[in-house]
């Protein structure tokens, strides 16, 4: 299917059948259920997959398809439902003996109720949109002075995006890590977890480098954090693929967040280091059969790592670049995956999320997988419009990066010290660039009588052999 902003788009390309579906603003095409539906009709398509956006974790979508007869590629329509509370999937996640975040169970009724539970918690808190997702609805409060505007801010946030303007409050964990859990089931009960992912690179909540396994992770950690994720799916009744998110701090200890109820953005580092295809596997668990993957069949290989590629503009705080691409050269060789959606002559429209590529890297240990990328990211070459891709090589070679010592706050710290080196050195640069200046033009100046000229060897030897210039 495609909006009329995507009739040149790659997949309508390689597609054996394409319709569209509307006008290029999403809320009248993509995300049009009757549409979508009116479309598995009309092919006579027996499932659909939602990909991992716009209808992706949609309740209402997923019954859609169930009452047209159709198979979801996907969790049921309750799972999605239960999940997609912030709220109730913490509910349901305690009950079988889940680790929180100190915090409410319920949203907040009242500003009243807000500030009695900070209090009780204990400043810094975050706030919380209960159907939030994307990075949207969350704003952190440190004092008691900011409660107020915070909650009417992010009320009009949660209900902008999400049509619903509930929030709760959890404590905020300083310098957390953001690790999640790959997971699988079918219909009949089985459930597996395939090792984690490190997602703790971000920029303003949203991931843009994630990588398995976590820099962090021992045998003993992903085993406790995998069956916690477990609890998570058996308390969802939920199966297909999925992620469970958690925080964990410091001290190593883990909290469960939320669980995404679809495929994720980075799930290509789990399939390089798993040796396996999650698309493959949603589709039979879809089609009803058993998982043939057991707990023990999981075996990691290697490291594996991500960076998300977006038209977006590093130089000018990551403003969207949209515009015709008028050369792609896409990076290959050992260990290298490009998940891209774009071609050379293709223009990047303004319409939609400027991601255009999903480069994966793969190597024996963490730092040949980083070489690997750093190598494909210097072979990457997009022109016509701006791209992050001098972003990650700059994050790359950052040192603590390297010894994975890093927290959700590491980006800001870095660009916020990068900007004061910047600034620091604009002095430094405009006496060098005067030095420069003079340098040259010393070399330029007529040389004196007395100087002896030094001529080219290649030259001496050309005019020996009578060669002239072409």
């Amino acid at each position: 299917v495609y909006s009329d902003a995507d009739r040149g788009a790659l997949h309508v390309r390689m597609a054996d059948e394409a319709f569209a579906i509307g006008p290029a603003p999403s809320r009248e095409s993509y995300l049009v259920i009757e549409k979508i539906i009116d479309v598995a009709r009309r092919s006579k398509a027996e499932a659909i997959h939602p990909g991992y956006g716009f209808l992706a974790e949609n309740a209402a979508f997923a019954k859609a398809c169930e009452d047209a007869g159709l198979t979801f590629i996907g969790p049921s329509a309750s799972s999605i439902a239960l999940m997609g509370s912030k709220v109730e999937s913490r509910r349901a996640a305690l009950k079988y003996g889940v680790e929180m975040v100190p915090g409410t169970l319920d949203p907040i009724s009242s500003d009243e109720e807000a500030r009695k539970i900070a209090s009780s918690v204990g400043y810094p808190i975050m706030l919380k949109a209960s159907a939030g997702g994307g990075g949207k609805g969350l704003r952190l409060v440190r004092t008691e002075d900011e409660l107020g505007s915070a909650l009417r801010t992010t009320r009009s946030e949660a209900l902008a995006a999400f049509g619903d303007n509930a929030i709760y409050i959890e404590k905020f964990i300083g310098k957390p890590r953001h690790v999640e859990i790959q997971v699988l089931g079918d219909r009949h009960g089985n459930a597996i977890y395939l090792g984690e992912r490190e997602c703790t690179i971000q920029r303003r909540h949203q991931k843009v480098i994630e990588e398995c396994p976590s820099p962090i992770m021992d045998p003993d950690l992903q085993r406790r954090m995998g069956e916690s994720a477990l609890k998570v799916v058996k308390a969802a009744q939920y199966y297909n693929a999925g992620t469970v998110e958690f925080l964990v701090d410091p001290n190593r200890k883990f909290y469960f967040l939320e669980m995404n109820t679809r495929l994720q953005v980075e799930h290509p580092v789990t399939e390089m280091v798993m040796g396996l295809d999650l698309v493959k596997h949603q589709i039979h668990v879809a089609a009803g059969e058993t998982l043939t993957l057991r707990q023990d069949d999981v075996i990691m290989r290697g490291a594996a790592i991500e960076c998300r590629v977006y038209a977006e503009d590093p130089a000018n705080n990551f403003f969207p670049s949209p515009g015709k691409i008028v050369l792609l050269r896409t990076p290959a060789g050992p260990g290298i995956r490009d998940d891209g959606g774009v071609y050379q002559g293709w223009t990047v429209p303004i319409d939609y999320d400027p991601l255009i590529s999903k480069l994966a890297a793969w190597g024996g240990t963490r730092d040949e997988a980083i070489a690997r990328m750093r190598r494909a990211l210097s072979e990457y070459r997009i022109e016509g419009i701006k791209t992050n891709i001098s972003f990650f090589l700059d994050v790359l070679n950052d040192p603590d990066f390297r010894k994975g010592d890093f927290d959700t706050g590491f980006i800001d710290r870095w660009m916020q010290n990068r900007k004061g080196e910047s600034t620091a050195s604009s002095a430094y640069r405009d006496l060098a660039v005067l030095a420069a200046t003079l340098f040259h033009s010393e070399r330029a100046a007529p040389a004196s009588e007395n100087t002896k000229q030094i001529e080219s060897p290649w030259k001496l030897e050309g005019r020996r052999r009578g060669l002239r210039p072409s």
